[in-house]
């Protein structure tokens, strides 16, 4: 199989069989290069991180899932550096085509896997999400994505980052194999449809006036669906603040995670990588204390918003996929922007799940549907009533 987009690892390409009538029979995936696949290294997007830790034995417990249930593996994907990034542009192995936006990045870190599926070249693919590393590269290729309840896979032989925030997630182009997949990784059949629906008027009001204009019928679709609708305001603190809390907690346990790594063997990194892991290490107690505060009143608002049968929808991203290669300068601001509207996920572990369906200027946008935790189940089952809704009324 040719790689046209580059998504997957460069050198030579894993193929595994999954295991002969299982439910997942005749569907192919891919993995992120953050988790093992027994005999072959885990690259984390880095050279030196390959280099420098022992080839895995045994297949991470995600990988080993989808193989027993049928799925066969084609091919491990490209990831931003140790996961540390969002747009999905890699100084190592390059930047995977986004075919739905070809001049634009396809979001990350969850690169490669999200470039995969949206070009056909598999049905399902795993990656992870600290940050919003499913669903941005989701929203901007125009894919279901899902960034499970924190806690509730098990995460071994996936690569770590922050495990405070990390989950495993994974990517389709259509509701039914989005549900056949989520299933199986689950544990649990999609359902039941939640009765009320809360629109999230902060994070609408965040996002670029285009992107919200153009999810306004998937709103209203999803009205429709769940029947019971009120404007809610997500983040009273302001989603800025949520967003600090965030990027204070996530870089000081990555810098944690990294630290014997970068002190044992030197590595080489992108200067947007290094940096931001200074950064992490520069974090103070004071700091890290005022977030872990603002993490615990970002679980309890939740916990008010979503108790059981309801969910809240925002904007994925607050705009679509920026164009490839921008300057550093004009990087950063664009990052925190997305993590605005992102960091609910590492915050709360609430499940989130993105759909596809909405366009700014024919680049993809996402509108992204929250629950309670452990309500991953009743997402999918909105994620397939919508995609129904929209097959039998595209208008």
């Amino acid at each position: 199989m040719e790689d046209r987009v580059r998504c997957f690892v460069p050198g030579p390409r894993v193929q595994i069989a999954g295991r002969t009538g299982g439910p997942l029979s005749g569907l192919s995936f891919a993995a992120k290069d953050l988790f093992d696949v027994a005999g072959l290294p885990t690259g984390g997007g880095n050279h030196d991180w390959a280099r420098g830790n022992p080839v895995p034995e045994h297949h991470a417990w995600a990988v080993q899932a989808l193989l027993d249930a049928g799925a066969e593996l084609v091919g491990k994907t490209i990831t931003d550096e140790v996961s540390l990034g969002i747009l999905g542009e890699n100084a190592f192995d390059g930047t995977p085509l986004n075919t739905a936006a070809p001049d634009r990045v396809p979001g990350g870190s969850s690169s490669g896997s999200a470039a995969a599926v949206a070009a056909g070249l598999c049905d399902t693919a795993l990656g992870t999400d600290t940050g919003g590393s499913v669903r941005v590269p989701a929203s901007f290729c125009g894919l279901y994505g899902i960034r499970p309840t924190h806690g509730r896979l098990d995460l071994s032989g996936m690569m770590p980052q922050a495990p405070g925030s990390d989950t495993t997630g994974w990517f389709a182009r259509d509701a039914t194999t989005f549900a056949r997949v989520s299933t199986v990784l689950l544990g649990e059949a999609p359902g039941p449809l939640p009765t009320a629906l809360l629109v999230a008027t902060d994070a609408f009001g965040f996002a670029d006036p285009e992107v919200a204009e153009a999810l306004r019928p998937m709103v209203a679709r999803l009205a429709r669906l769940v029947g019971t609708v009120r404007e809610e305001i997500m983040a009273p603190q302001g989603l800025s603040v949520w967003a600090r809390a965030q990027r204070t907690l996530q870089p000081a346990e990555a810098w944690k995670t990294f630290r014997p790594w970068i002190e044992r063997d030197n590595p080489r990194m992108a200067f947007s990588v290094a940096a931001g892991l200074v950064a992490g290490s520069q974090i103070s107690a004071e700091e890290q204390a005022w977030a872990a505060l603002m993490r615990q009143e970002a679980r309890g608002r939740l916990r008010h918003l979503l108790p059981p049968g309801t969910i809240l929808c925002l904007p994925t991203t607050p705009f679509p996929a920026p164009l490839r290669g921008l300057p550093l300068p004009e990087l950063r601001p664009l990052r925190d922007r997305i993590t605005c509207l992102c960091a609910q996920g590492g915050l709360t572990g609430s499940p989130q799940v993105n759909l596809p369906g909405a366009t700014v200027d024919g680049a993809p946008v996402g509108l992204s549907i929250i629950g309670g935790r452990g309500t991953d189940a009743s997402l999918v089952a909105v994620a397939q009533a919508m995609e129904k809704l929209r097959l039998e009324n595209p208008a």
